[in-house]
């Protein structure tokens, strides 16, 4: 089987691409038909995604890497204020609909805060060192639900802490935690400052979860969900470590492993 038949079975069907094509299709700037298949460009994506190689690197048997490299930075663009269309795909389409699918509303009011510090490769400009993990590199925050699909999330430098994270997160996806009245937290964002700063930006509370031995490993109830989430980001070879040259790049392809993780369960 060729390298894209293999992408074709790894990746959603037609059917399950189906729901998003007419969001990625809004990506279009210019009036020529288009020639190319945007189902094949997305798993020619996620193909990347999952064996971590390089653009240029993409196997002959997919659409060329130079147009699936465009479509890419068409669907990662961010207007200002704004979301890109992988973010969209991802939060007000994908998650609302599988919080729908089973009775909940398409907003949780309950949130599981956590960030990972990962290393850079010689490629990444941005980097910052986190010595508590001893990591040079960036750090990602994600809010998520009890069923571990993400509500936020955000990039910044390995330098910058878990509490300044957060709430740089939650800045720039207020919109779509407007419904949170809860946040469920370890230790690394304890103090009077993060809560109050929380519930200024959104009016909700704080629940710091601590364990009740030193030394001693103990599934902590809830705070397991958002530990399976990053679980779920290190299926994918390119995740592994920070390639990317610009922090933005790095959200949507967290973006993009979520989505299509959604798009074939949902």
């Amino acid at each position: 089987m060729t390298s894209a038949g293999l992408a074709r079975k790894a990746s959603p069907s037609r059917e399950q691409f189906e729901p998003i094509r007419a969001l990625l299709e809004n990506a279009r700037k210019k009036t020529r038909p288009r020639t190319v298949d945007l189902y094949e460009v997305f798993c020619a994506i996620l193909y990347l995604l999952k064996s971590g190689c390089q653009w240029r690197m993409l196997p002959s048997d997919f659409t060329k890497w130079r147009t699936v490299h465009h479509y890419f930075s068409l669907w990662s663009e961010k207007p200002e204020g704004g979301a890109s269309l992988l973010e969209q795909a991802l939060k007000k389409n994908q998650v609302g609909e599988a919080r729908t699918r089973q009775g909940r509303n398409a907003k949780t009011s309950f949130c599981i805060v956590d960030a990972q510090s990962v290393k850079n490769t010689d490629y990444a400009r941005r980097k910052g060192y986190d010595a508590g993990k001893k990591v040079s590199g960036i750090k990602r925050h994600i809010f998520v639900g009890t069923q571990g699909l993400p509500h936020a999330i955000a990039i910044t430098t390995a330098d910058v802490s878990d509490r300044q994270g957060a709430l740089k997160t939650i800045e720039q996806n207020w919109e779509g935690l407007t419904e949170v009245t809860s946040l469920l937290v370890d230790g690394g964002y304890s103090g009077q400052p993060f809560a109050e700063a929380v519930q200024s930006l959104l009016g909700a509370s704080v629940q710091v979860a601590k364990r009740h031995e030193l030394h001693t490993f103990a599934v902590m109830p809830q705070r397991w969900v958002v530990e399976r989430s990053f679980a779920w980001l290190e299926k994918c070879r390119r995740l592994w470590k920070n390639t990317e040259r610009l922090l933005n790049t790095s959200l949507q392809f967290v973006n993009l492993a979520f989505l299509a993780l959604l798009l074939r369960r949902y």
